[in-house]
């Protein structure tokens, strides 16, 4: 078969060549890069990549192919998806299909041969920017004027794209590959007490760990309103993560400030930023985001350090923190806020991925500390 040729072209003029895999077609989106060695299927189903193109620093990608037990959603979320090297030939006793033929069934366009270094250069000294990704216009004059065109991820509501039409009951457990330390929390308090985990683009894998620690899941549209969630009766409400910029995102933050003070609160990644925004803080774009699974993050609690599992492009600004609210961690690559609880209810969040397995193990602590509220 003979090769099919692709391009990315960014906002900044720059144009990428490589070999197209995956779908054929055309797509934009903001691109981006994310620092993991591995774990490319849970990053290409995490839909907090919806409206991105996303550049894997990692030179081969591939060798271990697809399954259907690591999936974070129901199929791919992102727009395009850029690596060094394919690898034709997986290897894993759990491999059912290639990348390239998961790409194909998800109509996701896939680029490879591109010098990722620079291309990752390039971002890390500009910033993320929006760009696209085609294999039917070759053009790089018009390919460049389409990137400069292309919406910028600021300020769209990029949620409505991927949460549930409606609520449901989740039930899965962890995989017993995870081989997660977790014990069932003992609180006096009634058995198998109710969550409802507010989705916004989530991770399964955070609604495993809920259920792993015996909760009854019943998961609802991002849309979903305080007095809707609340006439549930509740033990607790779990803010997820999800895609783009949260200061659009109203609705959430009026449900959030509803159930502020009357059931406890835990939130992940955009959950934490509409949290922080509920209670009167500000976010702010960061230059091109944290994206990958070697993030260093201080506990200030007991001043452990965890290696985390990130994917965000905005942070809360510590600057504009309330009083009502006292950090938590810090990241030490650029001591940005990654948690925070608040002083006078039941509430608390982490920027980063404790569902993920970076430490593999060093944030499961969070989910057995919300537990404990229940």
């Amino acid at each position: 078969m003979a090769e099919r040729i692709a391009k990315l072209a960014l906002a900044d003029g720059s144009v990428f060549s490589g070999t197209a895999f995956g779908a054929d077609g055309e797509v934009f989106g903001e691109v981006v890069f994310n620092t993991s060695l591995t774990g490319y299927q849970e990053i290409l189903t995490d839909p907090s990549y919806c409206g991105q193109i996303v550049t894997m620093t990692y030179p081969q990608i591939g060798n271990y192919g697809i399954n259907a037990e690591d999936v974070e959603s129901a199929g791919p979320k992102l727009k395009g998806f850029v690596i060094r090297e394919l690898c034709e030939v997986p290897s894993n006793f759990r491999s059912t299909g290639s990348l390239d033929e998961y790409l194909k069934t998800h109509q996701v366009i896939g680029i490879e041969g591109v010098d990722t270094r620079a291309l990752v250069r390039k971002l890390r000294t500009t910033g993320a920017m929006t760009g696209v990704l085609s294999t039917t216009d070759l053009d790089e004059t018009s390919l460049v004027a389409k990137a400069r065109k292309s919406p910028d991820i600021v300020g769209r509501d990029l949620v409505q794209e991927v949460m549930p039409k409606s609520g449901f009951d989740w039930t899965e457990r962890l995989s017993p590959l995870s081989n997660s330390p977790t014990t069932t929390v003992t609180t006096g308090k009634t058995a198998d007490p109710l969550v409802v985990a507010i989705d916004y683009g989530m991770k399964w894998n955070i609604l495993r760990h809920l259920t792993e620690r015996n909760c009854r899941v019943h998961v609802v549209p991002g849309t979903t309103s305080s007095a809707e969630i609340l006439a549930m009766n509740p033990a607790g409400v779990f803010l997820s993560n999800g895609p783009g910029d949260p200061r659009p995102l109203d609705y959430a933050t009026t449900t959030i400030k509803g159930l502020l003070g009357k059931v406890p609160v835990f939130g992940i990644c955009l959950g934490h930023q509409l949290l922080g925004l509920a209670c009167g803080a500000e976010i702010f774009k960061l230059k091109f985001g944290h994206r990958g699974a070697n993030q260093p993050v201080l506990n200030k609690l007991n001043g452990r350090v965890e290696i985390t599992s990130q994917n965000h492009g905005f942070a809360i600004s510590a600057d504009t923190l309330p009083d009502s609210l006292e950090v938590t961690h810090v990241n030490l690559n650029d001591q940005t806020v990654e948690g925070f609880r608040h002083k006078s209810v039941q509430a608390f969040s982490v920027q980063y991925h404790p569902e993920a397995a970076a430490g593999p193990h060093d944030s499961a602590y969070l989910f057995d500390e919300f537990r404990a509220m229940l």
